[in-house]
Parts: C-alpha cells; structure tokens; sequence
C-alpha cells in the first residue's frame, strides 16, 4: 500500500512538471501555438499534450482558437492580479486616485477582474451631494463596465467570444452590449483608443471612462475609472483618466519605452 502511495505522488509531480513546461512553452511565443511545436519543444507526445492542455482548457488556464493553437488564458490573468494584488495596488493608486477625483470632481474607482467580473476595490467618492457611488467589493459584469470592456479586448476577439458564450450577455439597461457584433466592436475600439467608456450600460443616468494598469510586465492588471451621472461626463476627462492610469503603472515598475507605445 505505500508503495500505490507513493506512485501515486510520483505520477502527480510528474503531471503537474509537464504542465509546467507547456505553460512556459506557451508563455514563450507571441503567437498562439500549435500542438506540434508544444509537442516538439516539451518533448512531449503530442496525446499526452492534448490531454493535459484539454485539463488547462477546462480550467481557463489556456485557450484554444479557432486554427487548434494554444495561448494563455483568463485564467492566469485573474491569478496573477491576486498576486500583483500583494504589492497593495491600491496603497499605490489612493493617492493619484485622490487628485484626480479633486481634479474632475467626480468619484474614481479602483478595479481588479476575478472570473468574468470585475471588482470594486478601492474609491475616492466626489465631494459633492448627488454623486455616483460605488461599493468597495461590489462586482459587475466585464461587458457592462469601461474597464470590463478594455480587459476583454486587451485579450482579444477569441476570448471575447468565448465570455459571451458563458455569460449570456445579459442586459442591465437598454445600452447593455447584449448582442456579440455590437460587444466585439465597442472591445476593438476600446483597445486602440486605449480607453472605453460605459454609456448608462450597467446603470441608466451614469456614466464612465475607464483605463488599464499595468505593472512591470506590461501585463493588465487593475483598471481605473471615473463615475459620474451622464449629464456630467465631459470628453476632456478622457486624457487625465489615461495620465493617471499611466502614471500608476509606472509606479508599479511598467515602462511605455519597453513595453511600446501602443500598449
């Protein structure tokens, strides 16, 4: 009996070794891969690959296109802002946070995404009487927030497709993006301006604009907002939302220089 247990702890290292590698494979193109490059560069069988990238993709760990490649998923996007979440993003961001609100006289917002959600972890509220108010821990959908939107078209239209599929695209107004046409442009956009605004899509009478954070990986991870009832928004709160979203990533160690422009 202690033999059957201690093969059974080999043969589980040994899974989660091979993994490993395929995960670091994966990690190391631009591109998705194929199964024939995972295969030849893990030393893999390719069976043996695609049952444990089948496992990965279950898991959301890695995502599968429509030509049979292989990229990182979600999933590890959501993981590693839980990580990220350790330097204390937001003991980072309160202070810019803070003179952007006393700049726009508008409530700001701090967000992470976990699962197809993003959630609210920090706020300065506007100093004003009738102002929009988000719940620290609150969460929304990604398809009806600003930076919900840019999160799913920073990962482009394959994952995009993939989140209409599980989550339904459920409408909370009549703005609500609820048709995949619709979403998939408004994402594109949002990625190549590098901003998004949310039109009354998850409450009626208010409005965002919101930006990604990056750290020094120049992967995404939080996203700043600005709240306010739409007759108030002004596109002129575009340029210092984005300053002030760069100017946290770069204390988070992200460089533009590095990272490109078009990031």
């Amino acid at each position: 009996m202690p033999k059957e247990k201690n093969q059974e702890g080999s043969n589980s290292i040994q899974v989660i070794e091979r993994l490993a590698k395929l995960l670091d494979v994966i990690a190391a193109h631009e591109d998705p891969v194929s199964l024939k490059i995972l295969s030849a560069e893990t030393g893999l069988h390719p069976s043996t690959a695609f049952r444990i990238l089948s496992s990965l993709a279950d898991q959301g760990f890695v995502e599968r296109t429509t030509r049979g490649n292989y990229h990182l998923g979600g999933k590890l996007m959501q993981l590693g802002s839980r990580v990220h979440a350790s330097v204390d993003i937001r003991k980072i961001a309160l202070p810019l946070m803070e003179k952007l609100r006393d700049r726009l006289g508008e409530t700001v917002n701090l967000v992470i995404r976990e699962d197809d959600e993003v959630v609210y972890i920090e706020r300065t509220l506007a100093k004003r009487m009738i102002r929009v108010e988000q719940v620290i821990g609150s969460r929304a959908p990604l398809h009806v927030t600003a930076v919900g939107k840019l999160m799913l078209g920073e990962q482009g239209e394959t994952a995009c497709r993939n989140y209409a599929k599980r989550s339904k695209l459920p409408a909370y107004t009549a703005n609500t993006h609820s048709r995949i046409a619709t979403l998939l442009q408004d994402c594109g956009t949002a990625k190549k301006h590098g901003y998004a605004l949310d039109n009354e899509e998850a409450e009626l009478g208010v409005g965002c604009i919101g930006t990604l954070i990056r750290d020094a990986s120049g992967h995404v991870v939080a996203g700043l907002s600005v709240s306010a009832p739409i007759e108030r928004r002004r596109e002129e709160w575009i340029e210092p939302v984005m300053e002030t979203g760069m100017q946290i990533s770069k204390a988070l160690g992200y460089h533009t220089a590095k990272q490109g422009e078009d990031k």
